[in-house]
């Protein structure tokens, strides 16, 4: 399917957008809107081919934007606008953008990042102003005629280990995502999803926003989490919430600080994804909401879903579930343990890198496998489990230690926010050192008892760090070598 006729065909009259300021805007009305700004954004210059630049937080403009863009057979490159300048400009430099927009009515970070690159409002459409800059030298791809071949949006890879890459992803790979999403669950038109988790990031691009509107279901767009903005979202009938561990915990911290009752009278479904899955914190979070948490794995060039917990029996440990129907995965070159790296095939894997077929021929082999940096293992009846990146692998006295399973045993424990697990060279060997987000009631002693109860001891870390905030990517993960850089000092001598 074509991604700007994913939100046709619905019932003109149903909402289909409740707007970050509580404005609604119906399937009819969301329709003449797409059209509208099409026709704006083509009297712009912007034709098939063409990169259009959006600088966004949620909002009914932004998937405007998106949709129009895709009708144009143009490629939307969603950015954040919490990205820093500097990222900004280097994101600008490489896509090479017609136009770039920026949702200034409902992000001030958006405005400063337009008023610094000149932006000037060429208009409104039912979502907000249209402020914009147009580049009449920027150079058109090539369209295609099929959403298999044909690229929707390009993403950028968060850049923690380099420099980030142009992820182009196809109709086809989003609309695959959409559809398994809604199909995993079980979405009607009579749900509404939340999206508080940033839309301009592929997990809620693809599986929250185009997965709720091709189901006919209503979106609820949070610019910036806040645990009150998620509890009155979930007062007022949100019945779908997919978060990341960190939001579910600040949301049952405000719940035992206020003394408040949990009022979500619709939620049915609540998920979460992209950071280890402690078992006692998932049992945690399901007795708080009376629901089961389920867990998925995915990555940027995968669109990004590659497995979840969705697609079996309910799970009590941190397995990520079963791989998607029509994908093939492969375990590369598996240790004695099973462990090896994680290859994923099928049509959720990208098109390839923009403008780099050499890290194009590094990621998909001739077999058209992504590797995805990952290591994993399956368990005897085909659950998947991630235990690391390649990349963040650490070795100790000849053992192989994954950082996401120290990282699960110590975010289990109360009182904790958030941990981040790095290695660091050593003469003749690597420690483990642990980072970690606190309440104020836990010490670094406790958290390598907790360890040492969880934990082999060679996996238990050397040095724990109580850290008041974590350098982060624009998409919410921790630049694990900027934080080891950062307090290197606190650390004794290697």
């Amino acid at each position: 399917m074509w991604i700007d006729q994913i939100a046709t065909g619905h019932d003109p009259e149903r909402c289909a957008i409740i707007d970050h300021d509580g404005a609604q805007l119906s399937f009819g009305a969301l329709e003449h809107t797409v059209q509208e700004t099409a026709d704006r954004l083509h009297a712009q210059g912007v034709g098939p081919g063409d990169r259009v630049l959006v600088v966004a937080e949620n909002c009914a403009l932004f998937v405007t934007l998106l949709l129009a863009t895709a009708r144009l057979r143009a490629w939307a490159v969603p950015v954040n606008a919490r990205v820093s300048a500097d990222e900004l400009a280097q994101i600008a430099a490489h896509a090479d953008p017609r136009a770039c927009v920026f949702t200034t009515h409902a992000s001030e970070a958006a405005q400063t990042h337009a008023g610094a690159m000149g932006a000037t409002v060429q208009g409104a459409v039912a979502g907000g102003p249209l402020v914009m800059t147009s580049h009449a030298t920027a150079r058109a791809e090539p369209a295609d005629r099929t959403p298999e071949t044909q690229v929707a949006a390009m993403l950028y890879t968060s850049g923690t280990t380099g420099q980030p890459k142009g992820v182009m992803l196809t109709h086809a790979n989003l609309d695959f995502n959409a559809m398994m999403a809604a199909r995993m669950r079980a979405m009607t038109p009579s749900d509404e999803m939340l999206v508080v988790l940033p839309g301009t990031h592929v997990m809620a691009l693809s599986t929250a926003i185009l997965a709720a509107l091709r189901a006919g279901a209503r979106l609820r767009l949070v610019p910036r989490f806040t645990p009150q903005a998620v509890l009155e979202a979930l007062a007022g009938g949100v019945s779908i919430m997919p978060a990341v561990p960190a939001m579910y915990d600040q949301i049952l911290r405000h719940l035992d600080q206020t003394g408040a009752a949990l009022n979500a009278p619709r939620l049915r479904l609540i998920g979460t994804g992209g950071a280890p899955l402690d078992p006692g914190w998932k049992a945690r979070i399901e007795g708080r909401f009376g629901l089961v948490l389920n867990n998925g794995y995915g990555l940027t060039e995968a669109g990004p879903g590659i497995s979840s917990t969705s697609l079996g029996p309910p799970r009590r440990d941190s397995s990520v579930g079963h791989v998607y129907p029509d994908c093939t995965i492969r375990i590369d070159m598996p240790a004695a343990d099973g462990v090896g790296e994680l290859l994923v095939r099928g049509p959720n894997v990208m098109k390839g890198y923009y403008r780099n077929p050499e890290a194009t021929a590094q990621a998909i082999d001739a077999e058209g496998f992504l590797r995805t940096g990952d290591l994993a293992r399956l368990d005897g009846d085909g659950a998947l489990h991630i235990v690391g990146r390649n990349k963040e692998l650490i070795i100790r006295s000849g053992f192989n230690i994954y950082p996401p399973e120290v990282e699960a045993a110590l975010s289990g424990c109360p009182g904790v926010v958030q941990v981040a697990v790095v290695g660091r060279a050593v003469p003749g060997n690597e420690e483990v050192i642990a980072f970690a987000i606190t309440d104020g009631t836990v010490t670094p002693e406790a958290l390598r008892e907790r360890a040492r109860a969880r934990l082999a001891g060679y996996k238990v870390p050397q040095h724990v760090l109580i850290v008041a905030d974590m350098p982060m990517t624009a998409a919410g993960k921790v630049r694990k070598n900027a934080l080891l850089a950062r307090h290197a000092a606190e650390l004794p001598a290697p």
